[in-house]
C-alpha cells in the first residue's frame, strides 16, 4: 500500500500540494484530474521523489520513502516508474536502447550509456516492446517515431524497471485521440495483467471514467474528491470546481484497441542486438 500523510510542497509563496492524505491499495488504477496548476504533477513528482516534500511523509509497504537517500532512493525511483508527457527519450538512439536505459538503476548511468546489457535484459526489453506492438520499430531511431509510438516506448522503458507502481504524468496530453486511446489501453492492460498500481494524471474526465476504478480530483493543491467514477457526477464536479463548463473543457471520449506483434519480428530484433 502507498500512503501519503499530510503531504505538502511549497514553492516560494505558492502551496502546490497542500496537506494531502491518501491511501492507494496495491493494484489500483487511479486517475488524478484537475485543471492546470491543481498540483497533479507536483504530487506525482513527490511520490517518485523527483521533488522533496516541504513536510509530510510518503510510506510504501511500511517504509518511509521520504527518508531514502543514495542507492536506496535510486532503487525506489526504479520501482516507482515515471512516464512523462514529453516522453524523455534519447531521440538519436534506437528504440531498444532507449528501453534498456530503464535498467539504469541496476547498472548505473555510465554502464547504461555504454550499452552493457545482458542477453536476459535484451529479451526483457523486446518482450516489453512486443506488449506495446513496437517490435518492428525496435532498431529505429526514437526520434523518427510518432508521438504516440514514443509514448509507448516510454511505457516499455518503465516496464523493464520491474516497477510496483507506475506514475504517468499527463501521458496523452499531446496526443491525438487515436494514439491517446492506445496509450490508455496499454496502461490499463499493464495494470490488469501485471497487478502494477497505476496513477495517471489526466485533463479529461471521460478518460478517467473510462479507464480508472478510482478518481482523485484536485484543486489548489488539495484533494477535493476521492471515490468511484460513478460518484463524480456533473453536480459534484460543479460543486468541486465552482463552474458549469469543467466537464466540457475536459471532455474527450476514447475507445479501445488491441495490440499484436509477430514472433518472427521479435526473433530478428533479438539477433541484431
Amino acid at each position: 500500500m502507498l500512503e501519503l500523510h499530510s503531504l505538502k510542497k511549497k514553492f516560494g509563496q505558492t502551496q502546490a500540494v497542500d496537506d494531502v492524505n491518501l491511501s492507494i491499495d496495491a493494484g489500483q488504477m487511479v486517475g488524478i484530474i484537475g485543471r492546470s496548476g491543481a498540483g497533479k504533477s507536483t504530487l506525482l513528482r513527490l511520490i517518485n521523489r523527483l521533488l522533496d516534500p516541504t513536510s509530510g511523509t510518503i510510506m510504501f509497504e511500511g517504509k518511509d520513502i521520504t527518508k531514502l537517500r543514495g542507492r536506496e532512493l535510486r532503487l525506489w525511483r526504479a520501482s516507482c516508474a515515471m512516464v512523462f508527457q514529453q516522453f524523455n527519450l534519447v531521440e538519436r538512439m534506437d528504440v531498444l536502447t532507449n528501453v534498456l536505459i530503464g535498467r539504469v538503476a541496476q547498472h548505473g548511468f555510465l554502464s547504461s550509456m555504454l550499452r552493457r546489457f545482458t542477453d536476459e535484459e535484451k529479451e526483457m526489453a523486446i518482450s516489453a516492446l512486443d506488449r506495446l506492438d513496437l517490435v518492428p520499430q525496435a532498431l529505429q531511431r526514437a526520434g523518427t517515431l510518432s508521438g504516440g509510438q514514443q509514448q509507448r516506448v516510454a511505457i516499455a522503458k518503465a516496464l523493464v524497471q520491474k516497477p510496483k507502481i507506475m506514475l504517468a504524468d499527463e501521458p496523452i496530453a499531446s496526443l491525438d485521440p487515436a494514439n491517446a486511446t492506445r496509450v490508455m489501453e496499454a496502461l490499463r492492460k499493464i495494470n490488469r495483467e501485471d497487478g502494477i498500481t497505476v496513477l495517471v494524471n489526466l485533463h479529461t474526465l471521460d478518460t478517467a471514467r473510462n479507464y480508472c476504478e478510482r478518481i482523485i480530483a484536485m484543486r489548489a493543491g488539495r484533494v477535493r474528491f476521492d471515490g468511484a467514477p460513478a460518484d463524480l457526477t456533473q453536480e459534484r464536479v460543479r460543486e468541486i470546481y465552482g463552474t458549469d463548463d469543467f466537464d466540457a473543457e475536459i471532455d474527450e471520449a476514447v475507445t479501445s484497441t488491441s495490440f499484436n506483434a509477430g514472433r518472427t519480428a521479435k526473433e530478428k530484433v533479438y539477433q541484431a542486438v
